[in-house]
């Protein structure tokens, strides 16, 4: 006859099986699902960014109610708070305007449907290879009832959207080789046709998010771990950590700062400092001619095209990113190399502020508002802070930050003395704006930590913020000029 277990037996015997199966990791105290077979995923990086501490971005969250209350207001539209948020939180008047627009051109009434929003922000990350946004707008594609077809490429698409092909290369990558007769040809394409106010939309949704690719590459945007790219089950191999914390991104090592590189910098933003008070006591002393400022535009749109955008070797797009767009080998860096000319945009011609705005505003109610104020928000967002000097006046540096990328995009503003530019971006700081501007799939995190080392990561958000603006802006201008000469 066999014994019969008692109750405190049982429990004993469960409890060692238990224990002997499900291993308690001491350090933490944490079971370990490891010999169960539960395959646990972890983190390909350490928090949002690839180049910022993920302490610094979760900490301003902490502090600042303001943006705390931003996120619960996104998490509750959207049902998530993606990376580019979070990062985007060392500023919350801008995410704040930031999110509503794009809530705006996703989700409100507008000429486009749904899905054909959700395609052309595919088609426009994919132009910059951008796959983190490519995947985040393919889940929405799909859940707002998009065709599957459609994202085996380009050519499963309806003709419609195959159409603005044209248009989504010339605008990422030359956009002032946009002509009228572009606007032309998609407005009277017989069934397939656009209306205006279909185009408007699709033009602020293409530049947007050539732009958004900008911003993502240039912070390093990392995917979120449940998306594409952004977990691994592989084993760690730091075996000083318990699988729990691995799991949770607490197995990396943190980098420092070189205290060398350190040394080497010290002074930076003193002397960047002491220029801006010279060439503001240089604009109260004498003004250059309108020929000469004109000679300094067109020698300082002539010298940005011989910057060099990148480190490394060509990159090419994988099968998944380039499905959604023509022509890969098409780019900026072609035109470059082969040293077209560039004509001059005379913004005196044909602004945002006097043209662009009134023109979007009238074919897609409250966007041109909604893109004003978002403009107005990066331009002149200030903290009178440089790295830790206070009460500093900022506007210099940022309207040339904002000049010189309208300045590679051929773009003049008569009443700017562009001699400036070189006084206050360097050699480093003037290759990261051409990269991120132009060829941002080629950012690397050498090239974010070459330029303004002494300043904090919000302040190099905050030029990232002014990057992704300026060339939202650029792109548009050149469109909705086309646009108002196919109209008159």
């Amino acid at each position: 006859m066999r014994h019969a277990v008692g109750p405190s037996e049982n429990v004993e015997n469960n409890s060692f099986a238990v224990t002997g199966l499900l291993k308690i990791c001491t350090h933490c105290e944490r079971l370990s699902k490891k010999d169960l077979g539960v395959r646990i995923p972890r983190p390909l990086g350490n928090g949002p960014s690839r180049f910022i501490p993920e302490k610094e971005i979760l900490q301003v969250s902490k502090v600042d109610p303001r943006t705390q209350s931003i996120f619960e207001d996104a998490f509750a539209a959207l049902g998530r708070l993606d990376n580019i948020s979070l990062v985007m939180g060392f500023h919350p008047q801008y995410l704040e305007s930031f999110l509503r627009t794009q809530h705006y051109l996703l989700q409100m009434d507008g000429p486009l449907s749904l899905h054909y929003r959700h395609y052309i922000g595919i088609m426009a990350a994919a132009r910059h290879q951008c796959s983190y946004l490519v995947n985040l707008h393919v889940n929405d594609f799909l859940q707002v009832g998009g065709d599957l077809k459609w994202l085996n490429g380009l050519d499963e698409a309806p003709q419609k959207l195959q159409q603005l092909g044209e248009l989504n290369k010339i605008l990422a990558h030359r956009p002032w080789l946009l002509t009228k007769e572009h606007i032309e040809r998609l407005l009277k394409a017989e069934e397939h046709s656009w209306s205006l106010a279909e185009l408007i939309h699709a033009v602020v949704l293409l530049t947007h998010y050539h732009s958004l690719a900008s911003f993502t590459f240039g912070c390093g945007i990392t995917p979120e771990i449940h998306c594409d790219g952004g977990h691994t089950f592989r084993p760690p191999s730091l075996s000083q950590y318990c699988v729990c914390d691995i799991a949770n991104g607490n197995g990396h090592a943190n980098h420092h700062d070189d205290p060398l590189g350190n040394q080497e910098m010290c002074g930076e933003v003193e002397v960047l400092m002491e220029r801006m008070k010279q060439l503001q006591e240089c604009r109260d002393d004498e003004e250059a001619s309108q020929e000469e400022m004109a000679t300094r535009f067109e020698r300082e749109k002539t010298e940005s095209m011989l910057v060099v955008t990148a480190e490394d070797e060509e990159c090419v797009p994988s099968r998944d990113i380039s499905r959604h767009f023509e022509d890969p080998s098409y780019g900026y860096k072609d035109f470059s190399r082969r040293g077209e000319h560039v004509p001059t945009f005379r913004v005196q011609d044909y602004s945002w502020e006097d043209h662009g705005f009134s023109l979007v505003n009238r074919l897609y109610p409250d966007v041109g508002q909604m893109l004003d104020e978002k403009f107005q928000m990066a331009y002149n967002l200030t903290y009178n802070t440089m790295a830790t000097h206070k009460d500093v006046d900022t506007s210099m540096l940022r309207r040339a930050i904002w000049n010189y990328i309208h300045c590679m995009f051929g773009i003049r503003y008569d009443d700017y003395d562009y001699g400036e530019i070189n006084q206050l971006l360097d050699r480093s700081f003037k290759i990261y704006i051409k990269t991120m501007v132009c060829s941002p799939e080629k950012t690397t995190k050498r090239m974010y930590e070459s330029f303004w080392r002494q300043f904090q990561h919000s302040e190099k958000v905050h030029v990232n913020l002014l990057l992704m603006e300026a060339r939202m802006q650029a792109e548009l201008l050149y469109a909705l000029r086309a646009i108002t000469r196919y109209m008159t």
